[in-house]
């Protein structure tokens, strides 16, 4: 039985199929930088979609953002179960069952990016993050790793991306972190004008492409 689209934002490439990639937003909500993504996925060949954990609340300043990500954190059961449905609909909606997903994830995202991958292994093959991290048990993951961290986070502790890192490769996954210098939290989001930095985005959007690809 086919699943109903959950609340997001779903873009296809013109084939209308491809592999699937679904896009967890950072804790600005799923805004116009987040959908952009998604068709710039659908451009290069993937089926994407982004769930829309806060159904239709969007939060232009960190402090709004905060209220609403730790609304969606003290939810996060009801969270993870949203995009766990969103996973499913998309490796069904992708039109190639059975080859699991790829996620990507930014900063708020990243938690629940991880998680997914540990909680269901069969489906995540792949996962990219950019300046999130999060702790957790990694030992049933089967995904690979691609991580995207700045090198002056007021966030993200060079020590956080260390220890994820570490436990990761603990775990026997394949692990490759960047960090990209004299960048900062947000460093791949144009519409942050304040943390943008073109060069290094573009240098992570590459890598990504060439992660996704394999």
């Amino acid at each position: 039985m086919s699943l109903v689209q959950p609340d997001g934002y779903l873009a296809l490439p013109a084939s209308g199929t491809g592999k699937p990639v679904l896009v967890l937003h950072a804790w600005w909500g799923l805004n116009d930088t987040i959908k952009a993504i998604c068709a710039r996925l659908a451009e290069a060949g993937f089926v994407a979609f982004a769930p829309d954990l806060y159904h239709g609340r969007i939060a232009d300043t960190p402090a709004d953002a905060d209220v609403l990500g730790s609304a969606l954190d003290s939810n996060h059961l009801q969270a993870k179960a949203e995009i766990a449905d969103a996973a499913r609909f998309l490796d069904e909606r992708a039109g190639q069952p059975d080859r699991g997903i790829a996620m990507i994830a930014f900063s708020l995202g990243a938690y629940y990016a991880l998680d997914l991958a540990a909680a269901d292994p069969n489906r995540v093959h792949s996962v990219v993050l950019f300046y999130g991290t999060g702790g957790g048990d990694f030992s049933s993951s089967r995904a690979a790793y691609l991580g995207h961290f700045a090198e002056d986070d007021e966030y993200e502790s060079s020590g956080s991306v260390d220890e994820l890192e570490q436990a990761l490769k603990a775990a026997g996954r394949p692990v490759t972190f960047y960090r990209y210098p004299g960048t900062r939290h947000w460093f791949f989001e144009p519409d942050r004008v304040d943390a943008y930095d073109p060069a290094a985005a573009s240098l992570a959007w590459q890598r990504t492409l060439d992660f996704l690809r394999r």
